[in-house]
């Protein structure tokens, strides 16, 4: 399939096109949509995909999903793909995800442009479920006019988990899709998850609400009241201290109460991220420095994570010797300027990056890297 591929930032992402007919054939509907006579029943949803898991989830609890709104919003796109002629029946992309790494080789002299491999297995709609099942009921009824519908996609390939969740929320996130109401967040996603996840998404919700960490109302999650400016996004949170928790859950899981011991991961957090505010200084919160961006929070979490394991007790003074620890990245403070910050810190993307500042921060406070499994 030609594809031209787009480069924002750190995130890669395509764009293509696919007929009415393969499209229909590459896509998996996980909600039930209704036509005049017939409907499109909802595939069975893995217990093992979290993604689909969370959309169907979601689709299930909205009003904006149940069968007569779906049925009458099906209805009125199928009707605009009869009556439009010079119109195209689809001008705006549908967004398509696959966890697949899908092989991508340019066209001689070209950069961008080349042949996208297909994913092995169905793709998971993000945005566009309505317009593709209402397609599908209209060439029920109009099968020779498929050859001239085409139908522009944008499509995420092997990415994480969070990455398509999250995605999703934000794209229906408006009043005309998920009511504010009904929409669930990132943390609510993992709350139904394993024990792991949801004992980490209880230390995201402490760093958000409790009044004594540095990071209240400063991430960004959905839903939030806060007008202050956001830092880091929830799911990169998240995925940091899953890291450090999943690395020891072995140990985690033998306490009797979970909740204190979130409590006490939450505590060891929160001194940490004092300790380096006072480490760093007027670069903290500072627009011109990348000191709170969320490439530095989340290096910051890992150095937190080895720091605890050799000096988490006792608790009492716990800042004030971290601060100490912490003293030196004082010194720092030029190379985390926004200004020429990605030549300084060269990297094939966020994952490399994160991972350099983790070991030169860790080096210049003395403190050992141990290594920590990687979040799902």
């Amino acid at each position: 399939m030609l594809a031209t591929r787009i480069r924002q930032k750190d995130g890669i992402f395509y764009f293509a096109s696919y007929s009415a007919r393969e499209i229909l054939d590459k896509v998996r509907f996980i909600s039930r949509f209704y036509g005049e006579d017939e409907q499109i029943a909802p595939q069975s949803v893995p217990q093992s995909d979290e993604i689909a898991q969370f959309i169907a989830r979601i689709e299930r609890t909205d009003a904006a999903f149940q069968r007569q709104l779906s049925r009458a919003k099906v209805r009125s796109l199928k009707n605009f793909y009869e009556m439009a002629v010079t119109q195209p029946p689809i001008p705006g992309t549908v967004l398509l995800f696959t966890a697949d790494k899908l092989n991508f080789r340019t066209l001689e002299g070209q950069d961008n442009i080349g042949h996208l491999q297909d994913p092995t297995a169905k793709y998971l709609i993000i945005d566009g479920q309505h317009r593709l099942a209402a397609l599908r009921f209209y060439l029920t009824e109009h099968p020779d006019e498929a050859k001239s519908i085409n139908v522009p996609c944008v499509i995420f390939d092997g990415r994480s988990e969070d990455f398509a969740a999250e995605m999703f929320v934000i794209i229906n996130s408006t009043p005309t899709r998920i009511n504010k109401s009904h929409l669930v967040d990132l943390y609510e996603r993992v709350s139904w998850a394993d024990p792991d996840r949801r004992f980490a998404a209880r230390i995201v919700d402490s760093l958000y609400t409790e009044v004594d960490s540095p990071l209240r109302y400063r991430i960004n999650r959905l839903g939030g009241r806060s007008q202050k400016d956001k830092w880091i996004l929830q799911a990169e949170l998240f995925n940091e201290l899953y890291r450090w928790v999943r690395a020891e859950w072995k140990k985690i899981k033998q306490v009797t109460n979970s909740y204190r011991e979130a409590e006490k991961y939450y505590g060891m957090v929160r001194d940490f991220l004092k300790a380096a505010q006072r480490a760093w200084g007027d670069t903290w919160a500072n627009d011109n420095y990348m000191v709170t961006k969320p490439v530095t929070l989340k290096a910051m979490i890992r150095v937190c994570a080895d720091l605890s394991r050799e000096d988490a007790e006792p608790a009492d003074d716990r800042v004030k010797r971290w601060e100490e620890r912490l003293a030196v990245w004082s010194d720092q403070q030029k190379s985390f300027k926004s200004e020429g910050f990605y030549e300084r810190f060269p990297a094939k993307g966020e994952v490399e990056r994160v991972a350099r500042i983790h070991r030169d921060l860790a080096k210049a406070a003395g403190i050992e890297v141990k290594s920590a499994a990687k979040s799902g």
